[in-house]
């Protein structure tokens, strides 16, 4: 028997973080071009070796005089100055400005001697070789003196400065090319997992393979904070094989992060190797998602280790890492990082950790932020896109309540609550109007989830389909058919008929989750079929594999284009799509239903507009 690897005892969230302090991200300063100075960060005091503007300047088109000239000045009675010559921008002056004499000049252009202002073009006018101006004006006026902008000698920009384009337009105009800025810290990502497949490789289900998704995701979000991403090939559950690769990555980057087989199982061996290859600092911490999470130092390199599921490893690491990350860079976190809402729905806790709860967000009908969990699970990776951010509940909090403020820290600072959110049935025809929509999101869970959705308050519009109806009060945007029935092989090699032809067979068959309206239809038929010594229920258990029931409307006719079932509920559409036979039973009602408080929304009547032109 293997020895088995237990969790030591969990650190609170508040020694994860400190453990984290202990650890050197920060690489040296370096120097970078202007050209590639934006979005970096000052390392140093830059100082002004120039005064900005060099020289007096005029700062608009008109005529540089010298101002007691043209005292007493107005649109009756205008003062007439002889113009003896022009300077334009970027040409030295030829000529001077003497008593009683005037001197054309465009913006820009160096001041001649003897002059201390500029009148507008606007309030002069010009004859021959003479100007009459209608004006008066003060020493000064529409002049920009010599190092007005910037003196030599002054400080123009501190270090933590982030370069931006107008801290770029200071440094362009100071004549700075080599720009001195904090280094980036050099992140290395390596997924662990036996499982793992590269996205575009061929995937074997069979073997229980997936598609590595953390390493992509990990590195968008190291890159998100100032970090340097560097992907490494993913490595099995090999010891030596591993080693090898965190510790070349630990050579090469300033932080390692590796995502999965950080739980105490017999397989999972990055503790081991952390421990034998540098300093294990932290085995697990009191947080929810994010228990098996690993930090320490590996060589000179600082590591951690993340779960292996998608959504624990991108909430612990914008929780944990990413904020190191961002000091390391210089980077301040945006403003724009968190909103602030009320809980749609109450959420229970009392589990004895930090929890980190994934949430979405969606405005009430007089714009308010509601928050709502997303909660299918650690390993479901849709939550990344369904979920908009973060609520840390603490570890002695038995409960939030229904209209609780809360803060939400957002997976990204340009994450918006949706146009549109809508609950409920898999449709095509839903599917392609959501194309039409602007910014829309879809759940597409089931009518009963959608219709428990509405009571809560939290969708937008519900999509319910068959017999199912909702309790609460709502307004219908449109209603259509779609033809359902039983999914078959093409040509119907079985000769299947309709549902009496499933009963004590051994046809293989799929369903859809108790959560589908279709699934309520199909219920609905077996009650009619029912004679009066047996019920629709009693039926059911006569249909091999009716219990199996999957998501989406198009998975079952996909079991069956796989062979992996024989005969599968689901849609004339989706036979058609995958060119499989068709028997069938009937017309099924769809129907797209308002939240009446929120009727007025932008994204409803989108919605709504979209469906009429399709339904």
């Amino acid at each position: 028997m293997t020895d088995r690897k237990e969790f030591r005892d969990l650190a609170t969230p508040a020694e994860a973080r400190a453990a984290l302090d202990e650890l050197d991200l920060a690489p040296e300063p370096e120097t970078v071009s202007l050209a590639e100075a934006r979005g970096r960060v000052l390392a140093e005091r830059v100082d002004a070796t120039i005064d900005v503007p060099g020289f007096d300047r005029a700062s608009m088109d008109g005529y540089a005089v010298r101002a007691a000239d043209t005292f007493g000045a107005s649109e009756r009675d205008p003062v007439v100055l002889p113009r003896v010559g022009v300077v334009h921008a970027g040409e030295k002056p030829r000529v001077s400005v003497g008593e009683g004499e005037c001197v054309e000049v465009s913006t820009g252009a160096v001041m001649p001697d003897g002059a201390d202002a500029v009148v507008p073009v606007e309030r002069t006018s010009e004859s021959d070789d003479e100007v009459a101006f209608e004006t008066a004006v003060a020493p000064g006026d529409s002049v920009m003196a010599a190092g007005a902008d910037v003196a030599a000698g002054e400080r123009a920009l501190g270090p933590g400065t982030e370069l931006t384009p107008r801290e770029i337009g200071l440094l362009s105009a100071l004549g700075v090319d080599d720009v001195p800025v904090r280094g980036r810290p050099t992140v290395g990502v390596v997924s662990t997992g036996d499982e793992l497949v590269r996205p575009g490789d061929a995937l074997d289900h069979r073997r229980g393979q997936i598609y590595d998704v953390n390493s992509d995701t990990i590195a968008a979000a190291v890159a998100d904070a100032g970090g340097i991403p560097r992907l490494y090939p993913h490595v099995g559950d090999d010891y030596d094989e591993l080693e090898s690769q965190l510790r070349t990555a630990a050579d090469e980057c300033d932080l390692v992060l590796s995502s999965g087989s950080t739980s105490a199982s017999a397989v999972d061996v990055v503790y081991r190797v952390v421990e034998d290859a540098g300093e294990l600092l932290l085995h697990g911490v009191s947080v929810k998602p994010g228990k098996p999470m690993l930090v320490g130092r590996i060589g000179d390199s600082a590591y951690v280790g993340l779960p292996g599921y998608p959504v624990s490893a991108l909430t612990v690491f914008r929780t944990f890492v990413a904020p190191r990350i961002r000091d390391a860079a210089g980077v301040r976190e945006p403003a724009s990082a968190s909103v602030s809402g009320r809980l749609a729905v109450r959420v229970r806790h009392g589990e004895g950790r930090t929890r980190l709860l994934a949430v979405g967000l969606v405005t009430d009908g007089r714009g308010e932020t509601l928050v709502y969990p997303v909660d299918k699970g650690s390993g479901a990776t849709t939550s990344l896109v369904d979920a908009d951010g973060v609520v840390e509940i603490d570890a002695d909090t038995d409960y939030l309540a229904a209209g609780e403020a809360v803060t939400v820290e957002l997976f990204s600072p340009d994450v918006r609550p949706p146009a549109l959110l809508a609950v409920g049935e898999d449709d095509p025809t839903v599917s392609r109007t959501l194309d039409d929509v602007p910014d829309p999101r879809y759940l597409g869970a089931g009518s009963r989830t959608g219709v428990r959705r509405l009571r809560d308050g939290v969708p937008d519009v519900v999509v319910v389909s068959g017999p199912i109806e909702p309790d609460d009060p709502t307004e219908e945007l449109a209603a259509w058919t779609r033809e359902w029935g039983l999914v078959v092989p093409t040509g119907n090699p079985a000769g299947i008929g309709g549902l009496r032809d499933l009963l004590d067979a051994d046809h293989r068959f799929v369903n859809r989750t108790t959560a589908s309206g279709l699934r309520a239809t199909l219920d609905a038929r077996l009650d009619e079929l029912a004679g009066d010594d047996e019920t629709g229920r009693a039926l059911a258990e006569r249909i091999r594999g009716y219990e199996h029931g999957v998501r989406a409307h198009e998975s079952p006719a996909r079991r069956v284009a796989d062979g992996a079932a024989d005969v599968g509920l689901g849609l004339r559409a989706s036979a058609e799509r995958l060119d499989l036979g068709f028997v069938p039973l009937g017309d099924e009602p769809v129907r797209a239903l308002a939240n009446p408080e929120r009727t007025g929304k932008d994204g409803v009547r989108a919605l709504e507009r979209a469906l009429d032109e399709r339904t």
